[in-house]
């Protein structure tokens, strides 16, 4: 259940007015729902319950620290993918016991601090990682525990750039060669090979591709127990789909029911990195209209956020739901289906203020009448929008909220035009 929803035809999220939020922290907003949050986090944990798996947070798809917090407060570990990552994960209370540290490309530098930090392990992608990880973990006096990430080279399943384990992508290891990468450190005294990590892409609403994944998986963990390693864990990833259209995204319950068994009959420990699944569709951004306009046989609603909020629609030509915070009379609050025909509706490009043609949130999309100063909802933003967000057009970043019942507190403010600056630095006039 997602705790946004419509009220004598106003949009709520949970118990308060989407628009007294706009008129207290402006637009464009970020606005989160604790009880969607939790709701989500707590459909997985059930699900997975069987197998008490290890959830570990993806903080690539939302960053907030209130948000990583309240992850780790209901039992929650933390997937990272960078250094930066990594810092935002203790910094939320994190423990270095409950971190994966996944990424292609760490430097010794990364490597090192998640020595440092104690994490669980670290997901390894190509050899050169995993010898350069063995010279540092030998130079600190550390013994790493790493999983190899395998690519089970399945067929595509999503969005071209979002789809990791078809063949051709930068990620994991090939199937064919983890034994031969695996033999090479069997012993050593600084790297010890204790999982395989195969995250599929995302975002998936087949449970086929895990299904398929995880039967690779087993296998490998067979080759690899038999070669020596003492293998503990399978990390399936992330990439649960949710709904961004209406009801296209299967349930916990059915990712669970292809994965659990294979874990079982592996006698592994099972490692989740959800993301999207939990704050996807925990999140609205709210926007206002400045203008409409008619040119060249269509119609514009130019609101003001722009593509830096939200690159989702351009950059992965990602489907969002919009419809007006208070819709106009006789406009159905909302529809079942966003792109059927909608009785006082027109087809309109919904876009932003950026200089580019690429900044829409929306193209040939059907939306009953809206005027300057209205406000619009664009849903399932919690995942990948401030995440991505960006100052192009030196445009500032913006705020964010919590909400939880009928309270709401600010968890991000709005940048400043100093805050925009005050990184850089000038070249006196006099050189």
């Amino acid at each position: 259940m997602d705790h946004f929803h419509y009220h004598n035809r106003a949009l709520h999220c949970e118990e308060v007015p989407v628009r007294a939020l706009a008129e207290t922290y402006g637009t464009p907003l970020f606005v989160y729902s604790k009880a969607t949050l939790l709701h989500h986090l707590h459909q997985l944990q059930r699900a997975f319950a069987p197998v008490e798996p290890l959830i570990c947070y993806s903080l690539k798809t939302n960053p907030n620290l209130s948000i990583c917090r309240l992850m780790g407060e209901h039992g929650t570990g933390f997937d990272v993918t960078s250094g930066g990552e990594l810092y935002r994960a203790l910094a939320a209370g994190g423990k270095g016991a409950k971190i994966v540290f996944a990424g292609v490309g760490k430097t010794d530098a990364e490597l090192r601090c998640g020595l440092e930090s104690g994490v669980l392990m670290f997901n390894v992608e190509s050899e050169a990682e995993l010898h350069a990880l063995m010279e540092v973990a030998r130079s600190t006096g550390h013994r790493a525990a790493v999983a190899l990430r395998v690519n089970p080279a399945l067929p595509p399943k999503t969005h071209v750039k979002t789809d990791t384990s078809v063949k051709g992508t930068k990620f994991g290891l090939d199937m064919d060669s983890v034994v031969e990468v695996a033999q090479h450190v069997l012993g050593n005294p600084h790297v010890r090979v204790v999982g395989i990590h195969m995250h599929l892409g995302s975002p998936i609403i087949s449970t086929q591709p895990y299904h398929e994944g995880i039967e690779k998986g087993v296998a490998l963990i067979e080759r690899l127990r038999h070669d020596g390693h003492r293998i503990e864990y399978i990390n399936m990833g992330g990439g649960f789909g949710i709904h961004y259209r209406k009801q296209e995204a299967p349930p916990a319950d059915a990712f669970a029911s292809v994965i659990i068994p294979a874990v079982q009959r592996a006698g592994c420990r099972l490692i989740l990195e959800p993301g999207r699944f939990i704050v996807g569709n925990a999140g609205i951004l709210v926007s206002r209209v400045i203008y409409t306009k008619e040119s060249g046989g269509k119609r514009f609603v130019i609101q003001d956020a722009a593509m830096n909020d939200l690159i989702r629609p351009t950059l992965y030509d990602a489907f969002h739901r919009i419809w007006p915070v208070e819709p106009a009379a006789g406009a159905p609050v909302p529809p079942q289906d966003y792109e059927a025909e909608i009785p006082g509706t027109s087809k309109v490009d919904v876009v932003g203020p950026v200089c580019e043609s690429g900044d829409f949130l929306a193209r040939e999309r059907r939306l009953p009448p809206v005027q300057g100063d209205d406000l619009l909802a664009t849903f399932s933003a919690g995942a990948y929008g401030m995440a991505m967000s960006s100052n192009y057009n030196s445009r500032l970043r913006a705020a964010a909220v919590l909400v939880d019942g009928n309270s709401h507190r600010l968890i991000r403010r709005r940048e400043t035009y100093e805050d925009m600056v005050r990184t850089e630095v000038e070249i006196p006039s006099d050189v």
